[in-house]
């Protein structure tokens, strides 16, 4: 029997049933966010960062490159940090949330990020995430972001693994405060550039134990 390779086949995100969405960001993808904001003329290095999903950290240590200081919740492996961000409590105030929402909690991480950023938010998301009516009338019509942000190389979530390749094209989605004129803008090919030997030791370790 052939695969079925269609495009809305191809752009599912498979898990156990009960799992807690774990697609940790390649750092590259991350440096690729953050190198695109510098260009783009924002100081990044004497900002705050959170990272509200943080998992394993595979996005917090890159963020650490760039920002001044980056920060996450807690690790949501255990359980926890997704309740923590969304729960409706004071949350001390940064410059920025940059994270990899779960994808059915995506359009209330965004809520809550611009609640709690001085200047803006980014998610990365599939690209198809930007179609819906609902989604359109639930977040877009109202709160429409500043950038959208296209990969032209694909970005593998299904696990961290310099060999991992993927289907799925991957979008950073930027909300900045003030701006409701959304541009597009496309990440040009840089995986082999910003991808460094120890990126994935840690996954590696994870397997081993």
């Amino acid at each position: 029997m052939s695969q079925n390779t269609s495009s809305a086949v191809m752009q599912q995100r498979s898990e156990p049933k009960r799992s807690l969405d774990d697609f940790p960001t390649p750092p590259w993808a991350t440096r690729a966010l953050c190198e695109t904001l510098a260009a783009l003329g924002h100081d990044l290095s004497t900002k705050t960062v959170r990272e509200p999903a943080a998992n394993r950290g595979f996005m917090v240590r890159p963020l650490r490159e760039y920002f001044g200081d980056a920060s996450d919740i807690m690790d949501y492996g255990c359980g926890w940090a997704v309740e923590d961000f969304l729960f409706p409590y004071r949350l001390e105030e940064v410059d920025w949330t940059v994270t990899n929402p779960p994808f059915t909690l995506a359009d209330r991480f965004v809520e809550r990020a611009l609640d709690t950023s001085r200047i803006g938010c980014a998610i990365i998301v599939r690209s198809a995430f930007l179609e819906g009516v609902g989604r359109y009338e639930q977040l877009f019509r109202d709160t429409p972001p500043a950038l959208v942000l296209q990969f032209c190389e694909r970005v593998a979530m299904v696990k961290v693994d310099p060999e991992a390749s993927s289907a799925t094209a991957y979008s950073w989605i930027v909300w900045l405060k003030g701006e409701k004129d959304t541009r597009q803008r496309w990440i040009a090919p840089c995986r082999k550039r910003l991808e460094r030997v120890d990126d994935y030791e840690a996954c590696r370790d994870e397997v081993a134990a």
